[in-house]
């Protein structure tokens, strides 16, 4: 299998796994939230090794290095030899913060009270 020399970002995001479809990930590229070299990139924006992309899927800010080159969806056990994960662990810590501050009501107790409402936003403001 020979390697392209040019990639578009879309298609390459979507071949090591970031995003399910190319159309996800040719609108994330569309909503601004795809960057490289601090700048938003359209879709059709081709890539090379070495670019740093960051890439918005809040809560999270994940920073992902082009290793090489890829047109075709790889296995998941491939992605490695393309894409290095170098998002910081403070950015990763979001998600474990995220899981913590999730409600949980039981049912039939209705909606929450202004009082509850404003303990909720506190802590998840924070």
């Amino acid at each position: 299998m020979s390697l392209p020399d040019k990639v578009r970002v879309d298609k390459w995001l979507w071949a090591v796994r970031i995003y399910k479809t190319r159309s996800q990930a040719s609108e994330a590229c569309k909503k601004g939230r795809i960057l490289i070299h601090d700048m938003e990139v359209k879709p059709s924006r081709f890539i090379k090794i070495g670019d740093i992309l960051f890439i918005r899927k809040l809560p999270v800010i994940y920073t992902i290095r082009v290793k090489d080159l890829v047109e075709n969806r790889l296995p998941a056990s491939r992605v490695n030899e393309f894409a290095e994960d170098i998002t910081s662990a403070e950015e990763l810590e979001k998600l474990n913060i995220r899981d913590a501050a999730f409600f949980k009501r039981d049912r039939g107790t209705g909606r929450p009270t202004k009082r509850e409402r404003r303990m909720m936003d506190r802590i998840t403001d924070h």
